[in-house]
C-alpha cells in the first residue's frame, strides 16, 4: 500500500465515521479559529496602529534644553546648561540641510481661559507656539480652514489654529470658528482653522489647545524663557541615524559646545510609542497564541482518544493487511494520515473562520482595514500537521504492533 493509497484510506475512514470525524475536526477548527481569529485581529490593531504612526512621523526626532539637575546620580555637580533659544532653533532650520520637515514649537501655557464673545473656557487650555510644519509633522489634521503659512510664522500674525473640543466649548456642537477672533492672556487671535478631532489617543491634548505662531508666543512669554523643541521628521527611515548624527554636529556648533564636552542639549528618537505599541501586540500575540495552543491541546487529546477508539474497532482490518503483506511502517503510515486528514479538514475550516471572526473583532474596535494573516495561516497549517502527528502515533504505533493471528481472532 503507497503513500497515496494511505490517504484515500484515510478519507474513506473519515467518510465511514462521519459524525465522529466532524466532532473532532470540528474541536480542531475551534482551536486554529481561536489561534488565527485573535492573531488576525491583532495584525489588524498593528496595521492600523502603523498607519496612525507613520501620520504621526515616527521617523522623527526631537532637540530640546537638556535638564539640569544639579548634580547626577553619583552625587557630582553637573554642569548648568543655559537652554536653547529661538535663535538659535531658527539657525538650525535655516543651516540644516538633511531632507527633512522641521517643526519648531514650545508651550506659552496650559492654564489659559480662551474667551469667545460671552463664552469662555475653563482655565485649562494648552497654549503652543509653533511654526508651518508642526501641525503636518504632528499628524494632525485640518477639519475646516487652513494652517499657519511661511509668512503669518515670519511675521509673526496674531492668527490661530484651535482644536475640536475647545471649538465645542466656544461655539457650541458642528462649531464653524473659522474667520471668528478668540482672546487670551489680553490678545485677540483671528481662528484660520480648526484641527479634527483627535480623541484621547495622543500624546498631548491637541482637542483642547489653541497652536499661534512661534514668534507671538515668544512676545506674549514677556522675557520669561520656554522650552523650545525641534522635531524633525526624516522620509527616509534608514537615513534617520545619519540624520541624526548631521542635527548633532550642527547644533553643536550653535551652540559653540567643545570637543571634550557633552552636548549642551538633547537629541532622541521619537520612537518610543512605536516601541511600546511592539510590545504590547507581542504580548497579545503571545497570549493569543497561548489560548490556541491550550485549545489545540485538549483537541489532540480527544483526537487522540478517538484514535485509540479507531485501532480497537479495525483490529480485524489491521489483522487482515498484515496478513495481505503490510508492513508495520505502513500501518502506522495508515493511522497517522488519517489523524492529520482530520486535523487538516479542521484546520481549513478554522484558517476560514479565524480570518472572518479576527476582521469582524477588528471592525467592531473601528478597524475598516480587512486583514489575511498568510503567515499565521501558515502556522495554524503546520500545528495542525503536528497535532495529527503527536494525536495519532500512539494509537498508529499500537496498531502496527498487533499480532495479526490474534487480530484475525478478534470480535
Amino acid at each position: 500500500m503507497n503513500l497515496l493509497e494511505n490517504i484515500r484510506e484515510g478519507l474513506r475512514s473519515v467518510q465511514a465515521n462521519m459524525l465522529r470525524s466532524v466532532l473532532t475536526a470540528l474541536i480542531v477548527a475551534i482551536g486554529i479559529t481561536s489561534l488565527v481569529g485573535i492573531l488576525t485581529a491583532i495584525e489588524g490593531i498593528e496595521y492600523s496602529v502603523n498607519e496612525s504612526l507613520s501620520s504621526l512621523g515616527v521617523n522623527t526626532f526631537d532637540i530640546y534644553s537638556k535638564w539640569n539637575r544639579g548634580t547626577n546620580q553619583d552625587g557630582v555637580k553637573e554642569k548648568v546648561r543655559a537652554r536653547l533659544t529661538l535663535s538659535e532653533m531658527q539657525k538650525f532650520i535655516d543651516q540644516y540641510t538633511v531632507p527633512s520637515m522641521v517643526s519648531l514649537s514650545a508651550r506659552l501655557t496650559n492654564l489659559a481661559e480662551v474667551k469667545h464673545g460671552s463664552q469662555k473656557t475653563n482655565p485649562n487650555v494648552d497654549i503652543r507656539g509653533a511654526n508651518e510644519e508642526y501641525i503636518p509633522i504632528k499628524g494632525l489634521n485640518i477639519q475646516e480652514g487652513r494652517n499657519f503659512s511661511s509668512f503669518e510664522v515670519q511675521r509673526g500674525s496674531n492668527v490661530a489654529v484651535i482644536g475640536y473640543k475647545l471649538a465645542v466649548s466656544l461655539y457650541g456642537q458642528n462649531p464653524v470658528p473659522v474667520g471668528t477672533t478668540i482672546s487670551f492672556k489680553g490678545t485677540q487671535f483671528k481662528v484660520i482653522g480648526l484641527l479634527k478631532e483627535k480623541g484621547d489617543f495622543s500624546d498631548n491634548n491637541y482637542d483642547n489647545m489653541v497652536i499661534i505662531p512661534i514668534l507671538v508666543a515668544n512676545q506674549m512669554a514677556e522675557g520669561r524663557p520656554l522650552g523650545y523643541r525641534l522635531n524633525v521628521g526624516i522620509s527616509d527611515m534608514n537615513q534617520l541615524d545619519y540624520a541624526m548624527g548631521e542635527a548633532t554636529g550642527l547644533m553643536r556648533k550653535i551652540r559653540q559646545d567643545r570637543v571634550q564636552d557633552k552636548n549642551s542639549f538633547e537629541i532622541e528618537k521619537s520612537e518610543s510609542l512605536a516601541e511600546e505599541m511592539g510590545k504590547i501586540t507581542d504580548g497579545l500575540r503571545f497570549g493569543g497564541f497561548g489560548v490556541g495552543f491550550i485549545t489545540l491541546l485538549g483537541a489532540s487529546i480527544a483526537l487522540m482518544n478517538i484514535m485509540l477508539v479507531s485501532v480497537t474497532e479495525r483490529t480485524r482490518e489491521v489483522g487482515v493487511r498484515k496478513a495481505l503483506g503490510a508492513t508495520p511502517l505502513r500501518i502506522r503510515q495508515q493511522f497517522v494520515i488519517e489523524a492529520i486528514v482530520v486535523c487538516l479538514l479542521g484546520g481549513i475550516g478554522g484558517v476560514i473562520l479565524g480570518i472572518i471572526v479576527g476582521n469582524l473583532i477588528s471592525k467592531a474596535i473601528g478597524i475598516d482595514a480587512f486583514v489575511v494573516p498568510w503567515l499565521w495561516m501558515l502556522v495554524g497549517m503546520l500545528i495542525c500537521i503536528f497535532v495529527g502527528l503527536l494525536s495519532g502515533y500512539y494509537p498508529a504505533h499500537k496498531a502496527s504492533k498487533l499480532d495479526p493471528i490474534e487480530s484475525l481472532r478478534f470480535e
